[in-house]
């Protein structure tokens, strides 16, 4: 069963550097590193110690919360550091890898046949857990609350981020063992979102109800998604999985063992050869940013997309949820009279001295230049304009900023995510943070309510 998702509002970011549809091997990363940060409000309990001889798949520490949920080494290799911050936060954990990589056999299992507590307890036990995340709060999920439903979208919107159809090709057998997995545990459905052409490779999983989407940015957002099929109510608990992280768990629940392989996109208008690469989770970026080349120098390197992504040196590890690094030019010069004439170059939803509306289909060369200062809130209604969601964006923004939680339930804090104000970001005129401020009042919430 198919049913279509049509969405109206929100805005289309053509950007230069899309990455070509070729697919190459990066070069062995010789540390990979993993950032409890990536895990939000979990905090580690290391099981192995600086030293230690590590295999694919071993655990390296567990949830303090719920020792259930164990974090897995994406190679074989030697713990060479764990790196501490303030109080003694683990901040990054590095290990340095060996040539090959020899697996902990953790034993197939026939999902057709197993138990949803097997399939729970095989998943925790073999660090693939994290992989599954929660609304409300946009948290590793609770295995000890049962989803109202599962959430995956196969399909993507935001600027240059990796084509899904190309990185999850003749991925058939592991998507479907994953989504046959997630199906036992969920007395509800498990809904895919997948691309209107239907050329996608997940389009022909049982188990799953399918919905063709169509629309701008940010109609490949899960959250967007799950704001058309179910939306979240209180009380209501659903999981979101990644569509690359369907190929991990399933390859995992066929073979036993923890391959924790990533097909990555390198884009960005400041990349000479933008194109595919296959690496791991926690690779060093310079693997394949420095074999693509750069045609600048004065660059920032993003783990993830533009608009949601984390800078990072251009040495630094590709983040544990990343399937994508953007590279840009780094936006710290200033045009003189920048505010006070025509603009030609920039993408804005305004009319006023800006044309990219008269250029609906022009690629842009945009660096990271927000282009104005932080202020008070403008109320301009453009907010409205590019958030499809059924609820009023700057309101419950203010909300957040002020603490009030009966505000914030009252306008539909359940439903969102950081990432799904990732364009009223954008096109902010007074240059307000709105993910960071969403953030804080998720945290806000899961501290007071739970």
């Amino acid at each position: 069963m198919s049913k279509d998702i049509k969405i109206k509002k929100g805005l289309t970011i053509n950007l230069k550097g899309e990455a070509e549809k070729t697919l190459s091997k990066a070069p062995r990363s010789r540390t990979f590193a993993i950032r409890p940060a990536d895990f939000h409000l979990t905090t580690p309990k290391m099981v192995v110690k600086e030293g230690a001889k590590l295999q694919a798949g071993e655990t390296l520490f567990y949830s303090k919360d719920n020792e259930a949920i164990k974090f897995a080494s994406p190679v074989s290799g030697t713990l060479t550091a764990i790196e501490r911050g303030a109080k003694r936060v683990i901040t990054r954990v590095v290990i340095e890898a060996e040539t090959q990589d020899t697996f902990v056999d953790s034993g197939s299992l026939n999902v057709a046949s197993a138990t949803a507590e097997e399939i729970k307890k095989h998943l925790l036990a073999t660090g693939c857990w994290p992989f599954v995340k929660q609304r409300p709060y946009d948290v590793i999920a609770n295995p000890e609350i049962a989803p109202r439903d599962i959430f995956i979208s196969g399909y993507t919107t935001a600027p240059l981020a990796a084509d899904l159809d190309f990185t999850l090709k003749g991925k058939e057998a592991e998507l479907q063992a994953a989504v046959t997995a997630l199906a036992k545990l969920t007395e509800g459905s498990v809904h895919i979102g997948i691309g209107a052409d239907g050329s996608s490779p997940l389009k022909g999983m049982n188990d799953a109800v399918l919905h063709t989407v169509k629309g701008p940015h940010p109609a490949g957002n899960v959250g967007t998604q799950i704001a058309m099929i179910a939306p979240i109510n209180k009380g209501d608990t659903v999981w979101t999985v990644a569509a690359q992280d369907l190929v991990i768990i399933g390859e995992l629940l066929l073979t036993g063992r923890f391959n924790a392989e990533r097909v990555v996109a390198l884009v960005g208008s400041s990349v000479k050869s933008p194109k595919y690469y296959i690496s791991k989770i926690g690779a060093e970026v310079s693997t394949f940013v420095y074999d693509s080349g750069l045609n600048e120098e004065n660059v920032r390197v993003i783990s993830g997309g533009v608009l949601s992504g984390t800078q990072i040196s251009p040495k630094g590890h590709l983040g544990y949820y990343s399937n994508t690094v953007s590279v840009i030019p780094e936006g710290d010069d200033y045009e003189f009279f920048g505010w006070n004439k025509p603009i030609f170059n920039k993408i804005s939803t305004s009319r006023a001295l800006t044309f990219s509306w008269l250029t609906p289909k022009k690629k842009f060369e945009l660096d990271t230049n927000t282009n104005g200062e932080h202020r008070a809130f403008v109320v301009t209604g453009n907010y409205e304009e590019v958030f499809p969601l059924d609820m009023y964006p700057l309101q419950l923004l203010k909300a957040c900023m002020v603490q009030d939680l009966d505000a914030m339930e009252a306008m539909g804090m359940y439903e969102v995510a950081p990432e799904d104000f990732a364009l009223t970001e954008f096109i902010c005129v007074s240059k307000q943070p709105h993910q960071q401020i969403i953030r804080n009042g998720l945290d806000l919430m899961y501290k007071e309510i739970g």
